[in-house]
């Protein structure tokens, strides 16, 4: 043991380089993996002081005279016992050393035990080195209850007993980390069991009806149909975590276009985007869109929607996108005696050929309704109409219709549902009929 005492800072800095393992006031104590790399560079032709000084440490600090002796003894130590007798044996070994000289019976022995012990090491390297390999491999973007996970499972598929700190160490978690996670494995289960009664639940809500829904459709039908509280923050993390996925409206390219500024010298823009008023049956929006069915086949949809309620008033399904379409809507639109119009409602659409022909706008004036028409090429302007489309076509299984009458059989199920059963978000948490009737009591 060297004279040399070392400071309180000099310790601190000196327990930081990853070669220590332990130090003290007087003593310093090496890794047996720098003990190694020590002798590989030592018998490759550097110096003892070069060597330490390339590992970070300070030889001023050290002193030559410390890593003369340390050089010393490793030297001798490799030089009788190879890489085991650099290996730190002062916990594992007891009582006195044996002064008597062996007998050849004991000396076999023990060198068969050194040849043991010897291939064991080498098998234990070749097996962690395999394992490292995997784990530094599936380490990658994994969270730490994961990182853990691995852990265990390589500890006990590889009988890889008190390997603990080494893997914790290599795969940058802490061991205390480590302990705690095995200590949560019942809790963990419990709560994987109240996980696996919420999903039943949500899928139920989420298959309702036949239709796919999102976290906000599934908390309103938790909420009237099945009276269960769940949050939406609880609802999208069981879907994240069962990969329940709702589906995506498909981006438009076609919204993307420049808003046009100038109006319709015609017929003015007279809703100007106001679409709740807060009135039943006054602002209704209307559109045509396309439905390709059967592979090669098209139909047409035109609708009538209250842009205050979002109630779908009237639809008209057909294999012929001509006129007729449009007024036949309006036609349904003024005969279903269910609801009522406002004394002011009016018709908000595109600039399309259907709504700017004669005969559309005189049939408007015969039943005493108004005409509004969103700006050339803004699409905004008629936004929630738009907005039903992108929800009906992700919805509805249409393209897998095989004929029209099979087509119309699925436009008006799922007109059904939209009107009574869809609840929506905006709408107080109420489907579009709940919602009117709500206005009209209150």
């Amino acid at each position: 043991m060297s004279k040399i005492t070392f400071t309180a800072k000099e310790i601190k800095t000196l327990q930081k380089n990853p070669n220590v393992q332990r130090i003290s006031e007087r003593s310093i104590t090496y890794t047996d993996s720098f003990k190694n790399k020590f002798m590989d560079e030592y018998l490759a032709g550097k110096l003892p002081r070069q060597i330490f000084g390339e590992n970070g440490f300070d030889i001023e600090v050290i002193g030559l005279k410390r890593i003369e002796q340390s050089a010393h003894r490793w030297k001798k130590a490799y030089i009788k016992n190879g890489l085991i007798g650099l290996t730190d044996t002062r916990r594992s070994n007891s009582g006195r050393p044996l002064k008597r000289e062996l007998t050849p019976a004991e000396v076999i022995e023990r060198q068969e035990a050194k040849i043991k012990l010897l291939e064991g090491q080498v098998d234990l390297l070749k097996k962690l080195e395999a394992t490292e390999r995997r784990l530094l491999h599936a380490r990658k973007s994994l969270e730490p209850s994961k990182v853990f996970q691995l852990i265990f499972e390589t500890i006990e598929l590889n009988q890889l007993k008190r390997m603990t700190k080494y893997f914790c160490d290599l795969l940058e978690v802490s061991r205390s980390g480590y302990y705690s996670y095995l200590k949560q494995s019942s809790n963990r289960e419990a709560r994987e069991q109240l996980d696996l009664k919420a999903k039943e639940v949500i899928l139920k809500a989420f298959n309702r009806r036949g239709y796919k829904k999102g976290s906000r459709s599934i908390k309103m039908i938790l909420e009237n149909d099945y009276n269960v509280l769940f949050s939406r923050k609880k609802i999208q993390r069981i879907m994240r975590k069962y990969r329940i996925v709702c589906p995506h409206r498909r981006p438009n390219p076609y919204k993307r276009i420049a808003k046009a500024t100038k109006e319709h010298t015609v017929v003015p823009n007279k809703l100007n985007r106001e679409f709740k008023q807060g009135v039943p049956g006054k602002v209704l929006l209307t559109d045509i869109t396309y439905l390709p069915y059967n592979g090669k086949s098209m139909a047409y949809l035109s609708t009538v929607k209250d842009a205050c309620t979002n109630e779908l008033l009237a639809y008209h399904v057909s294999d012929r996108i001509t006129l007729d379409i449009a007024t036949k809507t309006i036609q349904k639109l003024v005969n279903n005696k269910k609801i009522s119009l406002h004394q002011d409602a009016f018709i908000h659409s595109d600039q399309g050929s259907h709504y700017t022909s004669p005969i559309f706008q005189k049939l408007l004036k015969k039943h005493g309704l108004g005409q509004s028409m969103s700006r050339r090429g803004n699409c905004w302007d008629n936004a929630p109409q738009e907005s039903f489309f992108g929800h009906l076509k992700d919805d509805v299984d249409y393209q897998s219709a095989n004929s029209l009458k099979e087509l119309k059989a699925k436009i008006n199920h799922y007109m059904v549902y939209y009107n009574n059963y869809r609840y929506q978000w905006n709408l107080k948490k109420m489907t579009p009929i709940q919602y009117r009737n709500h206005l009209l009591s209150a």
